[in-house]
């Protein structure tokens, strides 16, 4: 057989499995963020045990920052070898989106000046067809359905830092608070335009639940560091969109602040609105306290990982959530049921 042939063969194989399992339904999702590529990363031994049918990389899934994107490269290339990631993408579907130090610098945005090189990495290591309209978009955003009529899942991977307004500094830090403080002016971006028109056409598509990937936090909103609560105007309009579509099963995954935490926050949407926060899988931090009324329970400061079990047996989904440790052990946990 010739290699043209056999490329062909596989080409089209690989289109109709990922067809086939697009219209399995699926009950468990895993996430996580914030590996650095340097350190053992023992973790995925307990993330496979879960069996997880999706995982969802929230970002910092390297610690890249660099300009030089061939050293960016590299350091995906490190990651992408790591034994246990290698077999977990064998087992289950991989979905990601970035944050600042994948994407290449420190709490950058759009003024990050390789931005366009280094998305074309990132996708370089997601697998992402050279033809594929993710690579000739600006921004990494994307959203994947899986599953069939009456149990379909929605991922809505969004990029927060191709388009971002660099972040503007408190007038003055407050103690045991980040540098950061809100810009409340209408030029003042998360998505940009382009990605909210996008974004408000996903959220039209048929869907049972939806899963929002955000690599920072959207409810916690007042630690000064990295958060939708830096852009207020542009979280107000990410919940009017959400009511505005009258987008049904919406929970929200994000990352970044490396503790893990479950915030249920009420009254902006006809249900309570989750956000699961999942870091770091092989970073630790020290505690600390952090004012976030809408926290369920304490943070958590060690290795973790984020687990989603869907049960399909009613009319509506019904989710559990669930931060579990280095060895697998549920440390933190919730249940979501839909109206």
């Amino acid at each position: 057989m010739s290699r043209s042939i056999y490329l062909y063969l596989s080409l089209v194989t690989g289109i109709l499995f990922s067809v086939c399992k697009a219209e399995e339904p699926i009950d468990t999702i895993a996430f996580g963020s914030c590996l650095k590529q340097t350190r053992p990363q023992p973790i995925w031994k307990s993330v496979r045990a879960s069996k997880p049918d999706v995982f969802v990389l929230l970002g910092d899934n390297i610690y890249g920052d660099t300009r030089d994107m061939e050293k960016l490269k590299g350091k995906w290339d490190t990651f992408s070898a790591f034994p246990g990631f290698k077999k977990l993408r064998e087992d289950c579907r991989l979905l990601a989106i970035w944050d600042d130090h994948d994407y290449g610098e420190n709490d950058a945005g759009l003024e990050f000046p390789q931005k366009v090189e280094s998305q074309q990495l990132f996708l370089d290591f997601l697998g992402e067809p050279k033809s594929s309209q993710r690579r000739n978009t600006p921004g990494i955003y994307d959203s994947v359905t899986i599953g069939p009529k009456g149990k379909r899942v929605q991922f809505i991977l969004l990029d927060t830092r191709y388009f971002r307004t660099a972040l503007k500094r408190a007038p003055k830090r407050e103690k045991g608070k980040g540098p950061y403080g809100p810009n409340d002016s209408d030029k003042a971006e998360i998505l940009g335009e382009a990605q909210w028109k996008w974004l408000e056409r996903t959220l039209r598509e048929p869907a049972d639940l939806r899963i929002i990937a955000s690599s920072i936090q959207v409810v916690s909103t007042t630690h000064g560091w990295e958060t939708w609560g830096n852009f207020p105007k542009e979280r107000e309009r990410f919940f009017e969109l959400l009511k505005k579509t009258k987008a049904k099963g919406v929970v929200i995954l994000s990352g970044d602040r490396h503790s893990a935490e479950i915030s249920r926050l009420e009254g902006v949407l006809p249900y309570p609105l989750f956000d699961v926060t999942s870091s770091a899988m092989n970073q630790k931090q020290r505690p600390q306290e952090e004012t976030n009324p809408d926290r369920i329970g304490k943070r958590y400061f060690d290795e973790n990982f984020g687990l989603l079990k869907i049960n399909w047996t009613q009319a509506f989904p019904k989710v559990s959530i669930e931060i579990r440790d280095l060895s697998g052990k549920v440390v933190r946990a919730a249940k979501v049921e839909f109206p």
